[in-house]
């Protein structure tokens, strides 16, 4: 049997990705997630073969349970399933330690079938996406991307800095750098930039 953990946000979604494997007669779902904390609370606690995990979550995101993952060394391999057919995105989960990334809008029989490719040790990936995923790099550092996410919340440049314990002027250097790289005007461009490319 293939163990899998299950991490969505959404009820519905998360009772309905979770049924469509229980059907497989070969795949056993031994937990399920709300949010990215609760993702690796369960992995820790059930060490399951395979976590099937939204991006976008609550407290932690796909990606960033992912990369999480990948430093504790766990075996749990990781499939990344979204909305999202960004190429940024894409390549972030790659980076992260993602072993699939699948579009939320594929045939459900390609769930069963992406499980069972990424607990065998192969990678999972719409090739077309990937093919345009390596095509423009993220110019973003990991700090840039944290501060102008939380630019995007509202927060203003003291809030982030008391967030992320840095002082004002450092927060206004990765805002600006941010703005910069992105060639938009404001931090609301840049953010809607970076978002519609998949790099926030």
């Amino acid at each position: 049997m293939i163990r899998v953990a299950v991490a969505e946000d959404q009820a519905m979604m998360l009772g309905a990705l979770s049924a469509l494997l229980r059907i497989e007669p070969d795949i056993e779902v031994v937990a399920q997630a709300r949010n990215g904390r609760e993702a690796l609370d369960v992995v820790r606690a059930h060490d399951p073969d395979v976590l099937l995990t939204d991006i976008e979550m609550p407290e932690l995101t796909g990606l960033e349970v992912a990369a999480e993952l990948r430093r504790e060394k766990a075996r749990t391999r990781v499939i990344i399933l979204t909305t999202f057919a960004r190429p940024g995105y894409l390549r972030r989960a790659l980076e992260a330690g993602a072993s699939g990334y699948i579009l939320k809008d594929a045939p459900s029989e390609r769930l069963a079938h992406a499980v069972r490719r990424v607990h065998a040790g192969l990678r999972v990936v719409d090739p077309e996406l990937a093919q345009e995923a390596w095509s423009e790099a993220d110019p973003l550092t990991d700090r840039e991307r944290q501060v102008l996410r939380l630019g995007e919340e509202g927060l203003s440049g003291a809030e982030i800095a008391l967030r992320l314990a840095l002082s004002e002027g450092t927060v206004r250097n990765y805002l600006s750098e941010a703005i910069s790289k992105l060639g938009a005007g404001n931090r609301v461009e840049a953010a809607r930039i970076a978002r519609q490319k998949g790099w926030l």
